[in-house]
């Protein structure tokens, strides 16, 4: 019996100071400590929530319309090359999401459904008109969202912002806590970027070419457009290179002519990094397709010798080399008077990945540091206001059972916390109130034992007796709560965000841990004291 007793004790010191251990990063103490302790045991500790740290609160709606037409758009481009490599040269339009093929070729049709199955495909006008079902796009829209967050953790990563909060919340959007940030432009910038990156031909061959100004005001591109828009082949479109003015500071824009057929996309970049142009001293972005687009990259480059390729993002040209003749190993670069900072920000982005659709922020809010060091300290005065009540409760009324029972409620805290720093989880105001919440728990469970020991002590037994009876009777009552507790807390963690996932994890622990320290730690302390010696009393 004392050995099973003993082998408890030794169970609980070892719990207790590894949560001690996980937990001492948090406190003043941790600066005190050696540098082999910094070095080789947990020194993070728990990590606060936006709400108690401050930062920034972020929410991006993603264009699903977009989404689905950039879907169809990507078929049509794949269509165009494989009727091409088969020798048809139909002519393909998209419009919407719809895409329209001419002229009607059962060969053609034929190709289409081997590869596309999902593709729906009727005859009106003289045209293969080519859609994509309703359940098709569902999944764009899903999958589209699902890449947004993804890129947007990867970027926001690459930014260094320490433990970042993303999610989706409802159809299209999405959260972006930045706990620390107080700043977001930067974030913002960099987020917000679509990064569609296309290679086009320019079209030098129209006769427009020589008609358009040199340089443009910048805010000017919209009139200019609307301008020129109906002088534009249908095949063509123009985009605007960025040129500042390094002694004025001066922004213009550029116009070019450019085909509106994309030759490559950055979706298939293998790495992007800065360099630095030996020549003018100027940094540039360097750029490695992976097989795929290497390949491609060395066929067009090798079609179009002598041609202009322009490179844009966004929309927007950054550099416009002349092809002087095949490259291979798909290599390539943007340059555009970058300074060093901008060239880094435009290798994150293209390093993690374009977007699927645009994305358009529809809330900033910043939360001061100051409302957060109020709510910790509020909280913390909460839980401490709330355990001397409790525990001076428990002596007054259970008298040393109630020591007893406060020494669970401290052990619980203690394991709670260290549980908290140990899994990495993130303290939220709504956290402190599930680490109230686990207090109350604590001692109800207590309460319960107590009130079935009484029980057994009014009906003759002797203190041993009761103990180990009333501890049996209580321990399902116990148990059945605490597991539906379990499940509400999982409930509210799957469908909740936020604040509210901070309060289901704290809770979640608090019952596990409840658990424990109720069956095991109160139980182990009366054994100690009164099942190896018979006593005629029990203080409770």
């Amino acid at each position: 019996m004392r050995k099973g007793i003993y082998l408890r004790i030794a169970l609980i010191a070892f719990t207790v100071i590894l949560a001690i251990i996980f937990f001492l990063p948090n406190t003043p103490l941790f600066s005190y400590m050696p540098d082999w302790w910094k070095k080789n045991l947990p020194h993070k500790g728990i990590v606060l929530g936006l709400d108690l740290r401050g930062g920034s609160h972020l929410i991006f709606e993603v264009d699903l319309k977009r989404a689905r037409e950039i879907t169809v758009e990507r078929i049509g481009m794949h269509l165009q090359s494989l009727l091409e490599k088969k020798g048809l040269k139909p002519s393909i339009k998209v419009q919407g999401e719809k895409i329209f093929i001419q002229p009607v070729n059962e060969d053609v049709k034929k190709i289409i459904k081997e590869n596309y199955a999902d593709l729906s495909i009727s005859e009106h006008g003289g045209n293969i008109i080519c859609e994509l079902p309703e359940s098709a796009f569902k999944r764009v829209e899903t999958t589209s969202v699902e890449q947004a967050i993804e890129v947007i953790r990867n970027r926001i990563d690459q930014l260094g912002v320490a433990e970042p909060a993303i999610h989706k919340q409802g159809e299209n959007e999405i959260v972006v806590q930045l706990p620390g940030v107080k700043d977001p432009k930067k974030a913002l910038e960099i987020i917000g970027k679509t990064a569609q990156l296309e290679f086009k031909l320019l079209d030098e061959e129209t006769t427009l070419w020589k008609q358009l100004p040199s340089l443009i005001k910048a805010g000017e591109e919209d009139t200019f457009l609307n301008q020129w828009k109906s002088k534009l082949p249908e095949s063509d479109e123009i985009v605007f290179q960025k040129i500042v003015n390094k002694e004025t500071g001066e922004v213009y824009k550029r116009p070019y002519i450019v085909k509106k057929d994309v030759l490559l996309t950055g979706d298939l970049l293998a790495e992007a990094h800065v360099s630095i142009d030996q020549r003018f001293n100027e940094p540039y972005v360097s750029l490695r397709f992976n097989d795929a687009g290497a390949k491609i990259f060395e066929d067009i480059t090798a079609k179009y010798v002598k041609r202009r390729l322009a490179i844009i993002l966004d929309g927007n040209l950054y550099s416009a080399p002349v092809i002087q003749e095949k490259i291979e190993g798909g290599n390539a670069q943007i340059s555009g008077s970058f300074t060093l900072e901008e060239a880094k920000d435009l290798a994150i982005v293209l390093r993690a990945g374009a977007l699927p659709a645009p994305v358009k922020l529809i809330q900033n809010v910043t939360v001061g540091p100051t409302l957060g060091k109020d709510s910790i300290e509020a909280g913390k005065m909460a839980v401490i206001i709330a355990s001397i009540f409790v525990s001076l409760f428990m002596i007054i009324y259970y008298r040393l059972s109630g020591v007893i029972a406060d020494f669970a409620l401290i052990l619980n805290i203690i394991l709670l916390i260290g549980a908290l720093a140990a899994l990495n989880a993130t303290l939220t105001l709504p956290g402190i109130a599930g680490i109230a919440l686990a207090v109350g728990m604590a001692v109800d469970s207590n309460v319960l034992m107590f009130e079935r020991i009484r029980e057994e002590l009014r009906l003759g037994k002797t203190p041993k007796a009761a103990i180990e009876t009333g501890y049996k009777k209580a321990f399902w009552t116990i148990f059945d709560s605490h597991v539906t507790t379990l499940i509400t807390a999982a409930v509210l963690f799957h469908f909740g965000s936020g604040p509210i996932k901070g309060f289901a994890v704290t809770l979640s622990l608090g019952v596990a841990i409840n658990l424990f320290t109720a069956l095991i730690g109160t139980k182990t302390v009366f054994d100690f004291i009164y099942i190896g010696k018979e006593r005629k009393s029990l203080s409770i």
